[in-house]
């Protein structure tokens, strides 16, 4: 671990979806940062994956995420709060690479990249903010950690792979409960620029994220309910944009927005038309709901006087397993047993074709990569990857080895 990585609580907010929340914490596991804690905020399925783990728990099983997130800070013990979703999974190397720049005690918040559900693509890189919560790219080296200063361009950190200074977050009241869902990270980033403070942009540390079902979308991504993206909004306008109380220039462009997004996914197959007008109403009835919703000062949060409870990690020895695709019968028990010894495993699984690469973390707690010996990984090579096996194995080693086993 670098020496500069500071002692951090993972806060992880989980609600009907045990399974992934029980992935998601062998994955801490072969977290390479020894000196964490793990706090789980659930519903009472996610409190019994935790039964016997060294994890504190909160049970909360409301549809507030801003709210469950607060309760779980009170509970943290640590001088920085890292955040995670449940249908998430970092990379080994990822805490010790977003906790270290609170080394610098200008730096109030971190955050770093985001991979999609084939595991390479990215869905979120850097990006900053306007006073309408409309994200921009935000161009930064994608082989060093920046720090940024607040100004016209507030930097922006993903709920899902982010950390903040404990106290600073305390202070400001943490989460805003008024945004239940949507712009509740883009809230917070808003009110801590205006105190100051450097925000860390750390590429390297990255976690996968799943996009998981849930109430508000489909297992394919799709939405089934607008209504809090509408309400946050219309909360974030009123808080953060000039014009006072007219916003219909901004109602239309997020109208537009939306409806070109759900005409997307009508046309992938993963809605019916006759589903987009009722989306589209449940957006509306949101922004009506955000422009009745109280707007109140928050009130610092008071800890809770928790102790640190030390959650079991730390470097761990490497191994690639590869084999040919018709070998997988074979290679996933072998990948599964030594992550079980301790071993952080990646296995590679190769078939004679040009498919594009999936990368994914078992259950069983081993990393596992397939697709054609001849397919491209990163999105943006070539299709056809003119390549022998051996040298396919090491091109894919080296690829995930700087996030997976770094050299020490």
């Amino acid at each position: 671990m670098s020496d500069s990585a500071a002692r951090t609580s993972v806060i992880v907010v989980s609600r009907h979806r045990p399974d992934a929340l029980a992935r998601l914490l062998t994955a801490l596991g072969q977290l390479d940062h020894p000196d964490f804690e793990v706090i789980v905020v659930a519903d009472p399925a996610g409190i019994a994956v935790c039964a016997g783990r060294p994890v504190k728990t909160v049970a909360f099983d409301a549809a507030n995420i801003s709210a469950a997130r607060n309760a779980g800070l009170a509970q943290a013990a640590a001088p920085v709060v890292a955040f995670i979703d449940d249908d998430a999974v970092p990379e080994p190397t990822w805490l010790t690479r977003l906790s270290a720049p609170f080394a610098d005690p200008r730096v109030v918040a971190a955050g770093g990249f985001v991979r999609g559900r084939n595991g390479i693509s990215f869905q979120w890189k850097a990006s900053w903010t306007d006073v309408w919560g409309y994200h921009h790219p935000l161009e930064v080296d994608e082989a060093a950690p920046s720090l940024h200063t607040p100004g016209a361009r507030v930097v922006r950190t993903e709920g899902t792979n982010s950390a903040f200074r404990r106290e600073g977050l305390l202070r400001l009241g943490g989460f805003d409960p008024a945004f239940r869902f949507y712009l509740d990270e883009t809230d917070l980033n808003m009110r801590l620029a205006a105190e100051g403070g450097l925000t860390a942009i750390v590429p390297e540390a990255q976690v996968h994220h799943g996009f998981a079902a849930s109430a508000r979308r489909s297992v394919d991504r799709a939405p089934t309910d607008l209504s809090e993206i509408g309400a946050s909004s219309m909360l974030f306008w009123r808080k953060y944009a000039p014009d006072g109380p007219d916003f219909t220039e901004a109602r239309a462009r997020l109208l537009a927005a939306q409806r070109a997004r759900l005409l997307g996914y009508m046309v992938g197959g993963g809605l019916e038309p006759q589903e987009i007008a009722g989306l589209l109403r449940s957006l509306e009835a949101g922004l009506a709901e955000g422009a009745a919703r109280p707007l109140t000062a928050l009130a610092p949060i008071a800890p809770a006087g928790a102790a640190f409870l030390p959650f079991p990690a730390g470097p761990r020895p490497c191994r690639t397993i590869a084999g040919r695709v018709w070998q997988a019968w074979r290679k996933r028990p072998a990948a599964a047993r030594a992550a079980a010894r301790g071993e952080i495993v990646t296995l590679l699984l190769f078939g004679p074709s040009v498919r594009r690469h999936r990368l994914w973390f078992h259950p069983d707690g081993y990393w596992e990569q397939n697709g054609g010996l001849w397919g491209r990984a990163e999105r943006e090579e070539q299709r056809f990857q003119p390549v022998s096996f051996a040298a396919r194995v090491a091109r894919e080693r080296a690829r995930v080895a700087r996030f997976r086993c770094p050299a020490r």
